[in-house]
């Protein structure tokens, strides 16, 4: 819960060039990340098993998109450039609207198999 809103409000405080917004984003995305990966599933639907591999692909996208909200910060890793804007740019937001489509679709899906399965 708190992980979700730190990254909310990371995102939106990146929005209004906040320099602050790294030190807030990448906090939320690491308590996020870190709850799902200890959630399990033992059964033996292999949708839901399927659906939980594309919530760790959107997990690894969350950290991508910190990363890369890190990198576009301050260059701290000495680019050049025209490759800083090329390749680091605003790229957090593309990772981060799919990691967060895929987080939509998943927890949806996962609920809905769960309830089939009951």
């Amino acid at each position: 819960m708190i992980g979700g809103l730190l990254m909310v409000a990371g995102a939106g405080m990146a929005l209004f060039r906040v320099s602050a917004a790294p030190w807030v984003f990448i906090p939320g995305v690491v308590m996020f990340v870190s709850m799902q990966m200890l959630q399990r599933y033992d059964g033996r639907n292999l949708n839901i098993r399927r659906l939980r591999r594309f919530m760790l692909l959107s997990d690894v996208l969350l950290m991508v998109s910190a990363l890369l909200m890190y990198a576009q910060a301050g260059n701290p890793f000495h680019l050049d450039q025209i490759t800083y804007v090329q390749y680091i740019g605003n790229n957090w937001v593309v990772t981060l609207l799919i990691a967060a489509l895929l987080q939509l679709y998943t927890s949806h899906r996962i609920g809905r198999e769960l309830e089939k399965e009951a």
